[in-house]
């Protein structure tokens, strides 16, 4: 299965990913009314340690902890996707605590969310891999 991997010698910092991230997953069909002026929670985020800069994704683990750890049974594998089903999430973010990639996080509305590979909108593939300027981002099977 294809999944996201990051090139960190490639990658700038930008945040291009996250903001096309954000853009893909609002819902809406314009990126202006969609980011201007809000606070934007991508499922995909840039973290940089001595001076490298990496973006930071779900990689779908084969026995993923936070799908053993949800109480709510929210988080599930779906073709060999790690999906969160945002209205059995409870908010305790116990997934987020669990993940050793740190690719969980809190939503607007307080569920967790990740990537999903962008499979639920229109994009066809991943957002953040259609908008990284320096390609430091692939969709591939490894």
């Amino acid at each position: 299965m294809k999944r996201v991997f990051v090139n960190e010698e490639w990658c700038l910092g930008c945040h291009l990913c996250e903001y096309n991230c954000a853009y893909a997953n609002s819902g809406l069909s314009d990126m202006v009314k969609a980011l201007k002026g809000k606070d934007i929670f991508p499922r995909i985020h840039i973290e940089e340690s001595e001076g490298i800069t990496y973006a930071v994704s779900c990689r779908h683990c084969k026995d993923p902890l936070c799908v053993k750890s949800c109480i709510a049974g929210a988080i599930s594998i779906e073709d060999g996707t790690v999906k969160i089903d945002k209205t059995k999430c409870v908010g305790c973010l116990t997934c987020v605590l669990v993940c050793p990639y740190g690719a969980v996080a809190a939503g607007p509305e307080g569920a967790a969310q990740k990537c999903e590979l962008c499979l639920a909108n229109s994009c066809g593939s991943p957002a953040c891999v259609k908008g990284c300027p320096n390609n430091a981002i692939v969709y591939e099977e490894r």
